[in-house]
């Protein structure tokens, strides 16, 4: 096993060697030569971003929906009362309640991946912001997951809208599909992904708000993107 291991990360750091910036459909094309593990790996972008960190008003963060949505299985649960319950649950959350579905969470109960909260109950659920809020589980009116539509917000997650933020290094890596994906999938899906970083530019930084970018897959080396070649008609439209 360890020998297939190594012939592989060969293989794909030989096709990296050339650490020029690539268009982005000649980078997809690289990721996807490369010889494949026996999972789906998701296809990530690392950006680095001409941001200072330690300014509050530089932080970058937003929501985006992919195209061809992001190839993971998101279980949402949902804080909200009456009739919106059972909006939620046709709208296929995995799990609906309130105060009862507030208290297992605050025993330990965690098997959701996102959350999604009315406005009128996170007065209750603001007790679980300690557990919450270092998982990035917390619901936002940002993120769009505190909502009077939970509905919507549900259908929305299960087509593929994520949230992207900026981390403590002034960095910001997402996943943005499935190497099983067609490559005009994945590209479609990360140049959405990027477009809308750039966008969400705080008005304090000048110039261009992503430096570098790179894609890579979960076990695979990084590959250098052109990033002219994700944003140029993103900017000639502006």
């Amino acid at each position: 096993m360890a020998h297939l291991s190594s012939k592989r990360m060969k293989t794909v750091r030989e096709a990296v060697t050339d650490r020029t910036p690539k268009a982005l459909p000649e980078a997809v094309e690289v990721l996807k030569r490369a010889p494949r593990v026996k999972f789906d790996e998701t296809v990530e972008i690392s950006l680095k971003l001409n941001t200072d960190p330690k300014q509050t008003d530089q932080n970058v963060r937003g929501t985006v929906g992919l195209p061809h949505g992001t190839g993971k299985t998101v279980r949402i649960a949902v804080i909200c009362k009456g009739e919106e319950q059972q909006k939620a649950r046709e709208a296929g959350a995995e799990v609906v309640g309130d105060s009862e579905l507030i208290e297992k969470i605050s025993g330990g109960w965690m098997e959701f991946d996102v959350m999604v909260a009315m406005p009128d109950m996170m007065r209750d659920l603001s007790k679980l912001g300690k557990l919450l809020g270092p998982r990035g589980l917390m619901p936002s009116p940002k993120a769009g997951t505190v909502t009077q539509d939970v509905a919507k917000a549900v259908r929305e997650l299960k087509a593929g809208k994520m949230e992207f933020r900026m981390d403590k290094n002034g960095s910001l890596n997402a996943g943005a599909g499935r190497i099983s994906f067609p490559e005009a999938a994945l590209v479609e899906n990360i140049t959405t992904l990027v477009r809308a970083v750039e966008r969400a530019k705080p008005a304090s930084v000048k110039g261009r708000l992503i430096k570098t970018m790179s894609v890579s897959t979960t076990m695979g080396p990084g590959v250098r993107v052109d990033l002219g070649t994700v944003l140029a008609v993103e900017e000639a439209v502006v």
